[in-house]
């Protein structure tokens, strides 16, 4: 008598799996950027508020758009179009018009996401793209900073937010006086390093109390925050040590070399939106290589291009830049990085 026959079933790596879905991961980047969001506003009031729900609604309306017009199911349940609008918001000053900021949003997610075909398919960060497009199109209210902790910051907006579309922003110096605390002087801490060589007092960058974009000026609170999608393992912790690490590095050594003109690595890393784009952007699980090597690489890219282009470019800041062009070699850095089959033999060389 036989014994019976027992199917097997063989599939391929991987075989561990965790009950751990897209928009689940995408949910909990939400949660970890609300305390940014809630903190600009308490910064900057209204005027950050409504930043900030332009360009996620604006985000998730054109990721809806697209869906529909290729014919397919809408994809904005995944939240990953929340997660654009509120990285784009963040990246903005408070004062920028609702109008560009609702243009910005909408060429992140049509060409830096949808055009390539939705999440899981883009190449760079959506949000880095608004951005890029926003700094190119509207230079001067994307150079425009106004105070933060301004009495009566949740009664009335900055002037500059409701402008009407295609008009020339409203100027908001006489607002900027009449409610300016003393010491403002309308220069980021960057912007102050570069041209003046004056640094800021690093509890002041590690809190927040100091001008730049709507979600840069807390470097501690972006800390905790990455901190919490670390412990749950919904970030890849060795892109942002790489960034910050390779940063420290080398604007340390210029430090060592001139440190009558170069500024110091804490306020390297807690200045300017390095923070922010270590934690939150350079981690784009699309955009950033797979392999172990490759994180490495990648994050100490993205470090070293940020101080080469604050130290010696025309901008205060190259967080943006520097992110952009670790997405554009991200895929090369992977197929360079690919280990080693199990069992493969390395090729010899023919015999000339």
């Amino acid at each position: 008598m036989t014994a019976p026959r027992t199917k097997a079933e063989l599939r391929s790596s991987p075989h561990l799996h965790k009950p751990m879905s897209v928009d689940m991961i995408m949910r909990h980047v939400v949660y970890a950027l609300l305390p940014v969001c809630a903190y600009a506003v308490y910064q900057f009031g209204i005027s950050a508020l409504a930043l900030l729900a332009v360009c996620t609604l604006v985000c998730v309306g054109t990721e809806h758009l697209f869906c529909r017009l290729a014919g397919r199911a809408s994809t904005i349940n995944d939240w990953s179009a929340v997660i654009t609008g509120l990285l784009l918001a963040l990246t903005l000053p408070p004062s920028f018009p609702l109008w560009m900021a609702a243009v910005a949003s909408f060429f992140g997610m049509a060409v830096g996401k949808m055009f390539f075909g939705g999440l899981g398919y883009n190449v760079m960060n959506p949000a880095l793209v608004g951005r890029a497009f926003a700094q190119a199109a509207f230079t001067v209210p994307m150079t425009t900073w106004t105070p933060a902790l301004a009495p009566g910051r949740f009664t009335e907006f900055i002037p500059s937010t409701l402008t009407p579309p295609f008009l020339v922003p409203t100027p908001v110096d006489e607002w900027i006086a009449r409610v300016a605390t003393e010491g403002f002087t309308g220069a980021t801490p960057l912007a102050l390093m570069k041209f003046e060589q004056t640094s800021t007092d690093t509890l002041q960058l590690l809190t927040g109390t100091v001008s730049g974009s709507a979600g840069e000026t807390s470097a501690l609170l972006i800390l905790l925050c990455g901190l919490y999608l670390i412990a749950r393992k919904m970030m890849d912790w060795r892109i942002t040590a790489g960034v910050l690490g390779s940063a420290a590095a080398v604007s340390g050594l210029f430090y060592l070399i001139r440190p009558e003109i170069y500024p110091d690595p804490l306020f390297t890393l807690f200045s300017g939106g390095l923070m922010l784009g270590a934690v939150f952007m350079a981690t784009d699980m699309v955009a950033s290589p797979e392999t172990s090597k490759g994180v490495w690489i990648y994050g100490a890219l993205i470090g070293v291009l940020t101080v080469i282009i604050r130290l010696f470019g025309g901008l205060n800041e190259g967080v943006m830049y520097a992110i952009l062009l670790g997405n554009a070699m991200s895929p090369l850095i992977s197929r360079v990085t690919q280990p080693r089959r199990y069992g493969a033999v390395k090729k010899e060389k023919a015999p000339a």
